[in-house]
């Protein structure tokens, strides 16, 4: 970080023991350890609130130390909620039992009837060439033993009986004429379980009214406590947070108190070193300065800086951001002039070649002239 380098130039210059700067060096970093994992819970707590469906609870894989400390404050409202919620399914699964066994006397006296023994088993599909009954079977042997399954493949409520029921009826008089016996028996039979099944209505709408009110409290039981704890942990990351500037603030006067006066030749170069800093970094070195001066406008058009009336805080913090931007600056400028160098020794031997070659060449057309003009030739 650089408040952290900054920090660690300022007491290795400015003041003392090496073991003082160690001290101070452990207390930057255990510092900012704890503004990291505030950090990372703070950011669960924002989620949270931030999530649409926010009825699970939404923690990231790496805030385990935070997850465990959700879990143990949501222990004992998780177990409250989750007897509370045995209690009340135990308590709606006796309520729904009792209305299947009045809906068992009722498909009793229905079955018992002279004319229910076409609907007591399956279908003779094959023998009836029923090609397409497949689709939607049903008898009340087939209910009867579904009503009496132990292995969670039975009924789960009393509408889903009374459905089968008139699928029997209705798959009757679907498959035979109107004028058929099999046909006017379910008929007449379907008549009568409607009129029984009229009696036991109100007492199911009742529990599944009940029902669908409970879910929606345990829900939102379940939504509060989240809420709850998560409100808890709100308080107490502020609570936190105070603390880490306390020590902060404990920590910056002990830098304050530490610090050797900067003399005034060390000023008079510091200001003169303000100078030559870029319009960018310049205005970063006046941030520094209005940190501790909350009257100071380091954006204003001019700025009127004066070093004398900076605290000796501030003064090394400058000091050392100046030294690393020139520093900075300085090894750009190596690196461009070493370029500039490179490039024009280049040029220079591209320009020496190229004299030598136009050296040679007059030279091989003045000695081809001097031939022809000998004598001898």
């Amino acid at each position: 970080m650089q408040m952290e380098s900054q920090m660690e130039a300022v007491k290795v210059e400015g003041f003392g023991p090496d073991s003082e700067v160690e001290d101070l060096g452990r207390c930057v970093d255990e510092i900012s350890t704890t503004v990291s994992r505030l950090e990372q819970r703070v950011n669960d707590v924002e989620q949270f609130y931030l999530t649409t469906d926010n009825m699970e609870l939404t923690i990231t894989k790496s805030a385990s130390a935070f997850k465990e400390k959700v879990k143990e404050k949501q222990l004992t409202g998780l177990e409250k909620q989750q007897q509370e919620a045995s209690q009340r399914e135990a308590a709606a699964l006796k309520r729904m039992q009792e209305l299947m066994r009045q809906f068992a006397t009722i498909l009793r006296q229905i079955t018992q009837h002279k004319w229910a023994h076409p609907f007591m088993h399956p279908v003779d599909v094959e023998g009836l060439g029923l090609h397409d009954y497949y689709e939607k079977p049903m008898d009340f042997g087939t209910i009867k033993s579904k009503m009496e399954a132990k292995d969670g493949t039975g009924y789960k409520n009393v509408r889903e009986i009374y459905s089968d029921v008139r699928l029997v009826f209705k798959n009757a008089m679907k498959y035979n004429d109107e004028r058929h016996d099999v046909h006017i028996m379910a008929k007449t039979l379907l008549e009568k379980f409607e009129e029984k099944w009229l009696q036991l209505l109100p007492k199911v709408a009742e529990e599944e009214k009940r029902q669908v009110e409970e879910e929606a409290k345990a829900e939102l039981d379940v939504k509060l406590a989240q809420e709850a704890v998560h409100a808890n942990m709100a308080k107490e990351l502020s609570n936190e947070l105070c603390e880490v500037d306390l020590q902060l603030e404990k920590l910056r006067q002990i830098v304050i108190q530490k610090c050797r006066k900067m003399s005034t030749e060390e000023k008079k170069k510091l200001g003169t070193a303000l100078t030559r800093l870029s319009p960018e970094d310049l205005g970063k070195a006046l941030e520094i300065v209005a940190e501790n001066n909350p009257g100071f406008q380091p954006t204003a058009q001019e700025v009127d800086l004066d070093i004398d009336a900076q605290s000796e805080l501030t003064l090394w913090r400058l000091k050392v951001f100046v030294q690393d931007k020139l520093k900075l600056a300085g090894k750009c400028s190596e690196a461009l002039v070493c370029n500039n160098i490179n490039n024009n020794e280049n040029t220079i031997k591209s320009n020496s070649k190229r004299r030598r070659e136009i050296s040679d060449a007059l030279t091989k057309n003045a000695i081809k002239r001097n031939r022809k003009l000998s004598p001898n030739s």
